[in-house]
């Protein structure tokens, strides 16, 4: 009789699969509260200390650490002294094991959580289970992942589990092993270590230039689907991250938003009361630009913005849904990528990562966002109440242009945005002159700046252009000086007291 040790913490599927198991004449161990649900369920179960002859004990901290349980893993059917010192020991084969492990992850991101109660959440028998079915993978098939269940019982009931899907399987096991130990081990390290595993998700055509070999690892296809369209590349999946992170910063306002974006960085971004509202208003800064760029909602695609956008080459569209007519619509260009947005798929703290030369940077993502009307007044004259509605808005964008930004906006749209250049006067001045290349008027705009002002000049060049708010950190020596410069021509000035670069 084929034996199973099935023993999980994340429950799902687990009730068919032991009924899949004992159908093909599987004795199955388990322990605690797996064993007590699939009792409960009808299916035939042996308990591990009844297997073992020796009681769970000290809190359940001891059960499977036993010879019985890692003989019956790691012995070898193959070689003649393994098989003599397990019948010499009353050792049988175990030939499946289905582990997940305790929620360590999970519990420390609770807010609130002590030493005491993450430690309890520190699995040892299971991780020892999972590292020796995977070692002897070559004829014990592991499964850490419930998504493998219904496969493996597709192979045993085809006649076994094959050596490529054992290893596959046995992978698995290592990589979701050691993640949970870096997981623990930067927990307890308070930040002297740190530890990133996933699962590769795609191997790429290239990288950033075709001569650039990459691959995508981890869970970015959960909050990213694919719908329809080519493989994504790796520029795509880089603007997808920037398009997902600005319209996060619009997701739960009260009006649709889009955006576009070119090269990692926004040309346009529009709210209305519709996606093709916000679209015309997102399109209007820069009709040029979006040519090959992405295109982003936070409101479902719906047809007429299906229509609008199918005018132009685009090379990937995002929104949380499609809507059947509108998807039926864009996928008729073939190599369009469609994408479905999961946004509560995302980690909620996932940290920024940055390789470097021989290291990596890791910072706390830039998820922070003021609002103009908790800032201060540095100003003698303050804001207006539509001002104030336009410089949220602007606030909300410059964040995610690259720095040196700006951006002047109305409270529903972005007018002429600048960013990447290197002193701050000169996005301002490249702003304005796109802006009156394409006759958009900056009269009456206001403007935001991802981080100060060094001298007025900048300042002097938006008033100029027609901006009458702005918004901006503060910090500045000559923040007097800039503050000066506003009074002398009525200009509301607030600061936040943070700045957002993004370089």
């Amino acid at each position: 009789m084929p034996r199973a040790l099935v023993s999980v913490s994340d429950k799902r599927g687990v009730v068919d699969f032991a009924r899949g198991l004992a159908a093909l004449g599987f004795e199955i161990l388990s322990t605690g509260g797996t064993a007590k649900l699939l009792a409960e369920a009808g299916i035939p179960v042996r308990q591990v200390s009844d297997y073992t002859g020796f009681p769970e004990m000290l809190d359940g901290r001891v059960k499977t650490l036993h010879p019985k349980i890692h003989g019956g893993l790691l012995g070898r059917r193959d070689l003649p002294e393994h098989v003599r010192a397990m019948r010499e020991h009353g050792i049988e084969p175990i030939d499946l094991v289905a582990v997940n492990l305790y929620p360590f992850r999970e519990t420390i991101a609770r807010p609130g959580t002590t030493l005491a109660e993450a430690i309890e959440q520190i699995d040892i028998g299971g991780p020892s289970m999972l590292r020796s079915a995977a070692k002897n993978h070559a004829q014990v098939t592991v499964i850490v992942d419930p998504d493998d269940y219904q496969p493996v019982l597709a192979e045993l009931r085809a006649g076994g589990v094959t050596p490529e899907t054992r290893r596959r399987l046995a992978l698995k096991v290592f990589c979701a092993t050691a993640c949970y130990d870096g997981a623990i081990a930067d927990y307890l390290g308070q930040g002297g270590t740190f530890h990133w595993g996933g699962r590769k998700a795609l191997d790429m055509r290239y990288g950033e230039n075709p001569h650039q070999a990459a691959a995508l690892y981890g869970d970015f296809f959960r909050v990213a689907e694919p719908l329809h369209g080519k493989e994504l590349s790796y520029n795509n999946v880089v603007d997808i991250d920037a398009a997902l992170a600005l319209a996060e910063e619009f997701r739960r306002g009260p009006e649709a938003a889009v955006a576009i974006l070119k090269h990692n960085t926004p040309c346009g971004v529009g709210v209305g009361r519709d996606p093709l509202e916000a679209w015309e208003r997102a399109y209007a800064t820069d009709p040029e630009s979006p040519f090959g760029g992405i295109v982003v909602s936070t409101r479902p695609w719906t047809l007429p913005l299906a229509r609008a956008v199918d005018e132009l080459f685009t090379e990937v569209l995002i929104a949380p849904d499609f809507e059947p007519d509108a998807l039926e619509l864009l996928r008729r260009k073939k190599a369009r990528r469609l994408v479905r947005w999961h946004p509560d798929a995302a980690p909620a703290k996932a940290p920024a990562l940055r390789g470097v030369t021989a290291g990596l940077l890791v910072q706390d993502a830039d998820r922070a966002i003021e609002d103009p009307r908790e800032a201060r007044v540095v100003t003698r004259r303050a804001p207006t109440a539509e001002e104030l509605r336009a410089l949220a808005f602007a606030w909300r964008v410059v964040k995610h242009v690259k720095s040196n930004a700006i951006a002047f906006t109305t409270a529903e749209r972005t007018l002429a945005l600048g960013g990447g250049q290197t002193s701050r006067v000169e996005p301002v001045r490249n702003a304005r002159a796109r802006a009156e290349r394409l006759g958009i008027s900056l009269r009456g705009s206001v403007l935001a700046s991802d981080a100060f002002f060094p001298f007025a000049d900048g300042l002097e060049e938006a008033i100029a252009a027609g901006a009458t708010a702005v918004i901006q950190p503060g910090g500045s020596t000559r923040d007097e000086e800039v503050i000066r410069a506003a009074d002398a021509h009525g200009v509301a000035m607030v600061f936040t007291g943070v700045r957002h670069f993004r370089h």
